[in-house]
């Protein structure tokens, strides 16, 4: 029987090792031969294109004054961007300074409550809840793939399922599935809903659909530097926002996942699955979750090498890569995602530090992916 998955492997789209948010330093033994495993850059799975049309096209943009309700503003300055301890990928170094003009940001990630009005006031309808376009979706095809069945061609998004027994930590197939009516309205797929979770951060969106909200709302998303430089809070040389004590030393400083990855969430920080926002203490500047709960989307294009091909002696304002570069996955163009989410675990990933990053389509929306938007005004 043609289903999803095996439609998936044909083109290239199976959930090989979608966020396996693996240490850099976790390798295993095969045939006397070491090999890195899988990491948290490999093969994130891309959701099937639903359209040509550009981002956030249709919506107005804003032309009554921005409200700073509920934002931060953070003096502009100079900082090293990029790892500065052991732990950093190749993605994250060199470390290098860099400089940002001060900007406003969102105290936290936008919420349901949030991503709603907006979608009340005008009908936008994100990736998640849309068909597949095959005419798209061949785009990124060799020539000949035959069409699915138009059962397989259905709206759907990734959701995190834990396996019953534990299973090699580079496969991320093993728990992460498409999921058929999985959108923001429905994080867990049909029968799930966001009530009474108003104060939760929205997920299941698509750099696209971010976008759109950022236009809709008078803003626009962060860069990567400026992202790097609000988690921070005013700290240099750490590795995450409160410093470079472990996350469980004073009490849980973040929502990550505690116990055997990816079987067993002991929830010892409160919580299974994502947590409202506000519900850990803030950063020197005033911002929440800038570690663990959801993964948020920057503005940049993601290439492996950006830092290394930067020159200058300090970045100013640096805009990201002109374009994008996956060495896993060259044909796909990608974003840089930040902060990591209640998926990462000490021992198995530090997705959460500062300097660490993912890469994501930006057609693809996740169980564990939000965003928080700035502005220059």
């Amino acid at each position: 029987m043609f289903n999803r998955l095996k439609f998936m492997s044909l083109i290239g789209l199976v959930i090989l090792s979608q966020y396996a948010c693996t240490s850099s330093n976790n390798k295993e033994v095969v045939e006397e031969e070491v090999v890195e495993i899988a990491s948290c850059h490999e093969n994130i799975p891309d959701r099937f294109s639903t359209s040509g049309t550009k981002p956030a096209e249709g919506i107005e943009e804003r032309e009554e004054p921005i409200s700073h309700e509920g934002m931060v503003w953070i003096e502009g300055g100079e900082f090293t961007r990029g790892s500065t301890d052991d732990r950093g990928r190749r993605d994250e170094l060199p470390a290098h300074k860099a400089k940002v003009d001060g900007f406003w940001i969102d105290e936290t990630e936008v919420t349901n409550a949030q991503f709603a009005a907006f979608v009340a006031a005008t009908g936008y309808v994100t990736i998640a809840e849309k068909k597949p376009d095959w005419e798209e979706i061949k785009k990124q095809l060799p020539p000949g793939t035959p069409k699915p069945p138009d059962e397989v061609l259905v709206a759907a998004s990734l959701t995190f399922h834990s396996p019953n027994q534990p299973v090699p930590l580079n496969n991320a197939a093993q728990w992460w599935e498409w999921t058929p009516g999985a959108n923001w309205r429905m994080p867990q797929g049909p029968g799930s809903s966001i009530e009474g979770k108003e104060n939760y951060p929205v997920v299941h969106v698509a750099w696209d659909d971010a976008v759109a909200y950022a236009k809709w709302a008078g803003k626009r998303l962060p860069t990567e530097a400026e992202w790097e430089y609000a988690a921070k809070g005013g700290l240099e040389d750490k590795s995450f926002p409160w410093g470079n004590d472990p996350v469980e030393k004073n009490g849980f400083m973040a929502n990550i996942w505690q116990g055997d990855f990816p079987v067993t969430d002991k929830a010892e920080d409160g919580f299974q699955g994502l947590a409202p926002v506000k519900s850990f203490g803030p950063n020197g500047y005033g911002l929440y979750d800038m570690a663990g709960n959801v993964w948020e989307w920057t503005n940049d294009w993601y290439r492996e090498d950006y830092y290394e091909k930067i020159s200058d002696e300090v970045a100013v304002n640096p805009q990201g890569p002109k374009d994008s570069y996956d060495p896993q996955e060259p044909t796909v163009p990608k974003k840089v995602v930040k902060g990591g989410s209640f998926l990462c675990n000490v021992s198995y990933c530090e997705g959460y530090r500062v300097s660490g990053k993912m890469k994501s389509s930006a057609d693809t929306g996740l169980e564990h992916t939000g965003f928080r938007c700035v502005s220059s005004k």
